[in-house]
């Protein structure tokens, strides 16, 4: 059996229990570059995060996130049965510029603000009528939370999807520990919050491809 690689247990296993307990089935896949190994996972609001941890790992392997979490609450090595064909999502380009500084203390106030009027919503309604508690959650998570102006290109928009996924996975570190800064950043199509203990990304532009239907009658 091979072994999972990974030195930084306690950063990984942070990750991982934020991770199973957002998605209990999560699969998790582990990279592996110059002595240290980025852990990568894509969330149910589709948004990548990824914290990198020190390790030589073992190269580039997808597991399951919970089997992962409970080896390395035993102390274990062994690498979990691989799963590489769950991994279905493209990853961000390698390089990427940041181009604006944010506080994480702005960040986790509209992540609060986010859920707080989901749970209102949730307990009474919207101006008296019942929503269903996705169709609110899907609205608050496309809302653009935060707009930023680099000094040269278009403006670049965080949606509240990116929002509470730094919130969420903890990438802000402890409520009352000295303030953070997260940086926006852009790689190609993707925008991304890199922050102290990890980075979010989504893509922003979604290429479609309209394949003709053959025998269909309408063409």
């Amino acid at each position: 059996m091979s072994s999972h690689g990974l030195l930084g247990i306690p950063d990984a296993g942070a990750f991982l229990a934020r991770l199973t307990r957002l998605d209990p089935a999560a699969p998790v896949r582990l990279r592996s570059s110059g002595g240290r190994t980025a852990l990568w996972a894509s969330l149910p609001w589709d948004v990548l995060v990824t914290r990198e941890v020190a390790g030589p790992g073992p190269g580039d392997a997808t597991v399951s996130a919970a089997a992962l979490l409970a080896v390395l609450a035993g102390s274990g090595d062994t690498l979990p049965d691989r799963r590489d064909t769950e991994w279905r999502w493209p990853l961000p380009p390698p390089a990427s510029r940041a181009v604006e500084s944010v506080s994480g203390a702005e960040l986790a106030r509209l992540a609060a603000a986010a859920a707080g009027t989901l749970r209102e919503v949730a307990a009474g309604g919207m101006a008296g009528r019942a929503i269903g508690q996705r169709a609110v959650r899907d609205a608050l998570l496309d809302h653009v939370a935060l707009v930023v102006t680099p000094d040269s290109g278009e403006p670049v928009r965080i949606s509240q999807r990116l929002v509470q996924a730094v919130a969420r996975m903890g990438f802000l570190g402890p409520r009352d520990a000295d303030p953070v800064e997260a940086r926006v950043r852009v790689a190609g199509g993707w925008v991304g919050i890199s922050a102290p203990y990890g980075v979010a990304w989504r893509q922003s532009v979604h290429k479609l491809t309209v394949m003709p239907m053959a025998g269909n009658p309408k063409g």
